[in-house]
């Protein structure tokens, strides 16, 4: 099977770690980085039983168009039979996740070794 390239742009990095696709987000998450993200982001979550980590860590700035990309990318992967996890360690970011109620849905983790380290059949399936 043929692997796919890195993706690279302003805002995303993808790379392969332990048979997951590691995407980091980089920079500011506005709408603007949310228009150009989208349809890398959906060409990634549209693989069947994709093992897909986010990583927000890089982020310097993350609002409501980041937090539906990231529902978006969770919903997609789960319909796909796959699994998603989420990094994060940013304090503000991990309260919006909170109030949001997304944390619930996708449990982010404080570092990818954590995220890479959970069982799959904990995908933050509801």
């Amino acid at each position: 099977m043929q692997q796919e390239p890195a993706l690279f742009s302003r805002h995303l990095r993808a790379r392969q770690d332990r048979g997951h696709t590691v995407l980091e987000f980089l920079g500011e998450i506005d709408i603007a980085a949310a228009i150009e993200l989208l349809p890398q982001l959906d060409r990634v979550t549209a693989r069947p039983h994709a093992r897909i980590v986010i990583d927000l860590r890089p982020v310097e700035f993350f609002d409501c168009s980041g937090l539906r990309l990231l529902y978006r990318a969770r919903a997609r992967v789960l319909d796909q039979g796959g699994q998603l996890q989420l990094v994060c360690d940013h304090p503000l970011t991990l309260r919006m996740l909170r109030i949001t109620g997304l944390a619930l849905l996708l449990p982010p983790h404080p570092t990818l070794d954590a995220a890479l380290g959970q069982p799959e059949a904990t995908s933050g399936s509801v």
